[in-house]
């Protein structure tokens, strides 16, 4: 496991589109999954200890985010050749068992992660409604930690803020999670 940090917000970076295949066999699109204020697009997986780690707490901070008026899809981008847990039929399980209440998608080419620049997982990216970044940043400061009752929600309050400005906080701390795994 090699623990990496992403870089910072590049406000007003255009998400790029996509198609992939998600658990349940649907297709989905950037376009497809946007929602009235914006999109969330997480890059997480299933191996990886820091998402582990934060599963309930994402799921939690999902649903209000999806409340707010989000588009969210989970993008899974390792190679799972190398990292069985990763693979698709193990994708469904934990999707089902999580209680994913949002797509879980694979990138089978890794052609999104690299359009997206994703550096780990967890890696997130929230889109204004027009699709402008806004917010690159981290769940919240337990990293792989139990949350502490005190711990800020940074994910939920940067949507939250995209939701009603359409722009993201200025102060934003870096995800830090495990590499991507890249394919030969």
């Amino acid at each position: 496991m090699v623990s990496t940090t992403t870089p910072v917000c590049d406000f007003g970076w255009k998400a790029p589109d996509f198609s992939l295949t998600g658990t349940d066999g649907k297709t989905y699109t950037l376009e497809g999954i946007k929602g009235e204020k914006g999109t969330l697009v997480m890059f997480i997986c299933n191996h990886c200890p820091y998402v582990k780690a934060v599963h309930e707490r994402l799921v939690r901070d999902i649903k209000e985010i999806q409340g707010l008026g989000f588009g969210v899809i989970a993008i899974m981008s390792n190679d799972p050749e190398d990292y069985p847990e990763d693979s698709f039929e193990n994708m469904k399980a934990v999707a089902k068992e999580k209680g994913f209440t949002f797509p879980y998608v694979i990138d089978d080419t890794q052609d999104v992660v690299r359009a997206y620049g994703a550096i780990c997982t967890p890696d997130f990216y929230g889109f204004n409604a027009g699709q402008e970044l806004q917010y690159r940043g981290r769940l919240d400061a337990s990293g792989r930690n139990p949350e502490a009752p005190d711990t800020r929600r940074e994910l939920l309050e940067a949507m939250t803020q995209i939701a009603e400005t359409g722009t993201g906080p200025t102060e934003q701390t870096a995800s830090i999670g495990c590499s991507i795994k890249w394919r030969e």
